[in-house]
């Protein structure tokens, strides 16, 4: 959740979008999830959070 708050994500969107996907919220809340997954889903703002993580942290 703080990868998704540094990309200036909010929780009720990230939500509807891990729904569309077919992915568990409350799975990710308490384990997160493999980068990879978020990767695949080839959507331009899951793509930010992508870069971010893999890139941006060290920041």
């Amino acid at each position: 959740m703080s990868d998704l708050r540094k990309t200036q994500m909010c929780a009720r969107g990230s939500r509807a979008f891990f729904s569309a996907q077919g992915w568990d919220w409350q799975e990710f809340l308490k384990n997160g999830i493999d980068i990879e997954i978020v990767e695949s889903a080839n959507d331009a703002m899951a793509q930010q959070v992508v870069e971010y993580v893999k890139n941006g942290r060290e920041q």
